[in-house]
């Protein structure tokens, strides 16, 4: 992937190249109409609107069922990425079709969760996870927190860093601003993780926390400092980077103590 502006690489080629994927792997649609209003419609668009675009032009060209459709797109994903990064390099073709089950698979839970974890062993299912919080907050969590013990460091990646309430660039998650209670069960699961991948989400999901609710981001922080690990000690450091910096006697006392 040469530099250049990633919007500017959601473009007519893209389209191609997922149109071609598609095709390989027996999706059957009109090729030439697809990539040419993808080519029309992106032009005066930003990264995110070229990316729903792309996936509303999937959605209008392919007549399959979304159950049937997401299974071919789960076909052309290609490896695992093995890497903590990539993502948005090697990957990011695969934005639009996160996009298409963040905006249409709402009535297929169990299926779009399976395509939502595969999606973000390669690219990212943070901004596609928000809508099911939203809808299925409970049955979504339960996901969530088996995700933050699986094996594949993007996975338990995705628990914290989908779960953050202010995720940039996403919708923010008003429940947990108002508490945050039911995701320090899953921060629980991975304080210790060995991924510095995964504990630098954590510690932003933390640091997140601490704006809104800063007594129970605390008391969590707190819970944490007996006999921390490396893991902990780096996550906690890191959690508490804008406190610190505020100089604020409390994030100050507890680092001078690991």
């Amino acid at each position: 992937m040469a530099y250049k502006q990633l919007k500017l690489w959601f473009d007519r080629d893209l389209a191609v190249m997922l149109a071609d994927k598609l095709i390989i792997n027996k999706i059957d649609f009109d090729k030439n109409s697809f990539v040419n209003k993808v080519d029309s419609g992106v032009r005066d668009l930003e990264l995110k609107d070229r990316v729903e675009l792309i996936a509303d032009m999937l959605k209008r060209y392919i007549s399959l069922d979304y159950p049937l459709a997401i299974t071919g797109f789960m076909e052309i994903l290609g490896p695992e990425n093995e890497m903590e990064t990539g993502m948005f390099k090697k990957y990011y073709w695969i934005m639009p079709i996160a996009k298409y089950v963040e905006k249409y698979g709402l009535e297929h839970f169990d299926l779009s969760m399976d395509a939502i974890r595969e999606i973000t062993k390669r690219n990212t299912g943070e901004y596609t996870i928000r809508p099911y919080l939203k809808n299925f907050p409970e049955n979504t969590l339960t996901v969530m927190n088996t995700w933050s013990m699986d094996k594949n460091k993007h996975v338990r990646r995705l628990s914290s860093e989908g779960l953050r309430p202010r995720l940039p660039w996403a919708t923010k998650l008003d429940a947990f601003i108002e508490d945050p209670t039911p995701i320090l069960p899953i921060l629980e699961n991975l304080k210790d993780d060995p991924s510095k991948y995964v504990q630098k989400s954590v510690a932003n999901c933390i640091n997140d926390i601490l704006k809104d609710n800063p007594k129970i981001g605390r008391n969590l922080i707190g819970s944490w400092l007996p006999n921390p690990t490396k893991e902990r000690k780096w996550i906690i450091k890191h959690a508490l980077r804008n406190l610190i910096k505020a100089k604020d006697p409390w994030a100050l006392e507890v680092i001078s103590g690991i």
